[in-house]
């Protein structure tokens, strides 16, 4: 299993690197994740590590997450994911992983949900250049023609066209560790990462590091 952790996107900032340069960095509060469950081919079907993030009070947790907490000995966790593992993990129940696991890892990979837009025209949403702007032209931000007429009759997939913008899950590669904070649990990654602030994030060890970056 790449090295894993929860966190929760704090915001964008920029710092001065070891060459004097400045350079735009996101801060990501990462950890501590108690692994709060162990899955294996024998007793699940596969291999997975289940770990939480965030504090979470306990009048606030159901009595069947309170026991399930209470088993791996870790205090309730506000979020919770679960990391599959080609072979049986080295982890176990209640361990605490924190962002000294990254103290060795040059690149990471960051998972969120990107910021919703709602319902958004060609123009904001594939970046369409619209129509004239004079008066009378009648197709300012308009998409233009979409289909045919009597043959084939339709219009085909993947026209690009207006709808929902946004609100899905992208995954960013290979972003540069700047800086590993770990007395405060945070990430400093160089660039920007998808989602608002006070998204949850998923950080990982990057699978694909790309020798030129």
């Amino acid at each position: 299993m790449n090295f894993t952790l929860l966190g929760k996107k704090v915001g964008m900032t920029q710092i001065y690197n070891e060459e004097n340069q400045l350079v735009p960095v996101t801060v990501i509060e990462a950890g501590p994740c108690p692994v709060t469950q162990i899955k294996t081919v024998q007793s699940d079907g596969y291999n997975a590590v289940q770990v939480g993030f965030g504090s979470k009070k306990t009048f606030n947790t159901n009595k069947a997450m309170s026991g399930h907490f209470k088993k791996s000995g870790v205090a309730p966790a506000a979020r919770m994911t679960e990391i599959r593992c080609p072979q049986e993990p080295e982890y176990k129940s209640g361990e605490i992983l924190t962002v000294a696991g990254f103290n060795d890892v040059p690149k990471v990979d960051v998972i969120a949900v990107t910021k919703g837009r709602g319902f958004q025209g060609v123009v904001k949403r594939w970046g369409f250049s619209g129509g004239p702007a004079s008066h009378g032209s009648m197709m300012h931000r308009r998409g233009g023609s979409y289909g045919q007429c009597q043959w084939p009759g339709e219009v085909y997939k993947g026209r690009k066209m207006p709808g929902h913008m946004g609100n899905v899950r992208r995954t960013m590669q290979n972003l540069k560790i700047v800086k590993v904070l770990e007395e405060k649990n945070l990430i400093l990654v160089k660039g920007s990462v998808p989602g608002p602030n006070g998204a949850t994030l998923l950080v990982r060890a990057a699978k694909k590091i790309r020798k030129s970056a």
